[in-house]
């Protein structure tokens, strides 16, 4: 080797393979183009060989260096092993911590759980990343998922912790006037992840018209607090915004659970079962907010 290879520039040339050209590897890893062609031409220059050729279309790895690449994903894999392995072996119920959860979720009440627990473990120094898309926690994106969902990634362990169910709601005014018109035209916005209006809705009321579709749930409570119709949303969100309130005679319908998950290898870390515990004892206390039955 002309050099002596730099195991950080194998990051560079595995997340150019990965995200297929240097643009994605450049906002994945967070630096810009020319830094990510620079270090790989520092690994190519190290290893004595091509890894990429370079084409109008883009970077195309040789075969060298998708078995460079392959290496790099090894050490990765052993490395983020390794850290669990020492985050494993600390008995203090102190230092970082890094929790995932839903943005709503967040402000209907979770919030609260986690100002308790900081006022009950002040050495703990929580990270929270408010998010509904999967992170990577063998990796150690996060250590501590909570995430509602029916398929839970199987890679973690953890529990259920509350069941959940869903109600239609709107805002209190728009309640009153839909009271009172005797024709129940309904305005119904639409969540586009999920079904339009079921035969519940449209028994209630014949009257339903969609009016508008949105793609993200804090777009929809926007729009239901200021007054354009009516969705289904779960009930731990609908019944503490004191703007809404339950579309009559129509009955709960399901949603899917509440899970605390974390790495097998992270569970026995005192800080992050400290964690888990202390949520998933105050998320079930609150099962009547989830199921829509009060509490």
């Amino acid at each position: 080797m002309a050099a002596q290879l730099d195991w950080e520039d194998l990051r560079y040339v595995l997340e150019t393979v990965r995200q297929g050209g240097l643009s994605g590897a450049a906002r994945a890893i967070g630096v810009n183009h020319a830094t990510v062609a620079r270090r790989i031409s520092a690994a190519e220059a190290a290893m004595g060989t091509q890894l990429f050729d370079r084409r109008p279309s883009g970077y195309v790895p040789t075969q060298a260096g998708l078995d460079a690449a392959q290496t790099a994903r090894t050490f990765e894999t052993e490395s983020a092993a390794l850290d669990r392995a020492i985050a494993a072996r600390d008995a203090s119920i102190a230092g970082p911590l890094t929790v995932t959860a839903p943005q709503l979720l967040i402000q209907a009440g979770l919030a609260a759980i986690l100002g308790d627990f900081v006022a009950a473990y002040p050495e703990v120094e929580i990270t929270v990343i408010g998010a509904n898309s999967a992170l990577n926690l063998a990796e150690r994106e996060a250590d501590v998922a909570i995430r509602i969902s029916d398929t839970p990634d199987p890679d973690l362990v953890g529990r259920q912790v509350a069941a959940q169910a869903s109600a239609v709601f709107a805002h209190r005014d728009y309640l009153a006037a839909l009271a009172v018109d005797p024709e129940k035209r309904l305005r119904w916005l639409r969540f586009v992840h999920w079904e339009p209006p079921g035969k519940a809705v449209r028994a209630a009321y014949p009257n339903v018209q969609v009016v508008m579709h949105l793609d993200d749930m804090v777009a929809m409570l926007g729009a239901v607090e200021a007054g354009i119709g009516a969705t289904r949303m779960p009930c731990f969100l609908g019944d503490t915004n004191p703007a809404l309130g339950r579309l009559p005679g129509l009955p709960l319908f399901p949603y899917a659970p509440i899970w605390v998950l974390t790495h097998a290898d992270l569970r026995a870390v005192p800080r992050i079962a400290a964690f888990t515990r202390f949520v998933s004892d105050a998320l079930r206390a609150q099962r009547g907010l989830f199921a829509g039955t009060g509490g």
